[in-house]
């Protein structure tokens, strides 16, 4: 039983990924995309990284290896699937979710902690918080600006599949908090099943106590299946 962490190309958080996991005594193991998803894979992350360059779009080449139908079989099988930053670009690319990630508003790659709402509290990911707390995780993107139309943001709204939003301190929901010009602030959305998530901030840079704050650690455990 194993969270399969899928390394392409210019992946660089996988080890992080890994790391967390285990750390949360969650099994995981790296799995280069080219050799398939384990037969024991019990849930899968997309780590965060450059893949391929970010060459077309980000996440856009990686979407189409061969790997990514078997992580769709896998969320269609009700197994937890988590797209972090270039993960959450590919999950996008691959119709795991809707909208899309793009330039940063500012046009920069920035690297910095942010604040977060929890939207939803019924999921894997967020089973440990209360609706409308407020997390710091950090952020480390140029390209996460989260894009959608308003009909099919309204879909999402209409369907609880909203997850996370920038916020500030208090849990206020502000252009200002908005660090990268998110549609409506959303940092983080649902598939078609609560058990598929893509979230540009980094839950596994906030999980061992010794390089920072934890409160990522309690949205990796959902992966304790």
């Amino acid at each position: 039983m194993t969270v399969a962490v899928v390394q392409f190309g210019g992946s660089n958080c996988d080890r992080d990924a890994v790391r967390a996991l285990r750390y949360l005594d969650i099994d995981a193991e790296r799995v280069w995309h080219e050799d398939g998803l384990p037969a024991d894979t019990t849930g899968v992350v997309i780590p965060g990284g450059f893949s391929y360059g970010d060459y077309l779009r980000a996440g856009a080449m990686a979407a189409r290896s061969p790997i990514m139908q078997e992580v769709r079989d896998a969320a269609a099988d009700g197994k937890p699937v988590l797209g972090v930053c270039n993960g959450a670009q590919i999950g996008c690319e691959s119709g795991l979710t809707e909208g899309a990630f793009t330039t940063n508003k500012s046009a920069r790659f920035q690297c910095e902690h942010v604040h977060l709402r929890v939207e939803r509290a019924d999921t894997p990911w967020t089973e440990n918080f209360e609706e409308g707390d407020v997390i710091e995780i950090p952020i480390a993107h140029g390209e996460g600006r989260f894009e959608i139309t308003e009909e099919r943001y309204d879909d999402l709204v209409d369907n609880d599949r909203v997850l996370f939003r920038y916020c500030d301190a208090d849990g206020n929901v502000t252009d200002e908090a908005n660090p990268n010009g998110s549609t409506h602030n959303v940092a983080g959305i649902l598939g078609e099943r609560d058990s598929v998530a893509v979230l540009m901030p980094h839950p596994e840079r906030a999980t061992l106590p010794d390089v920072g704050g934890i409160d990522g650690e309690s949205i990796l455990t959902g992966f304790r299946v």
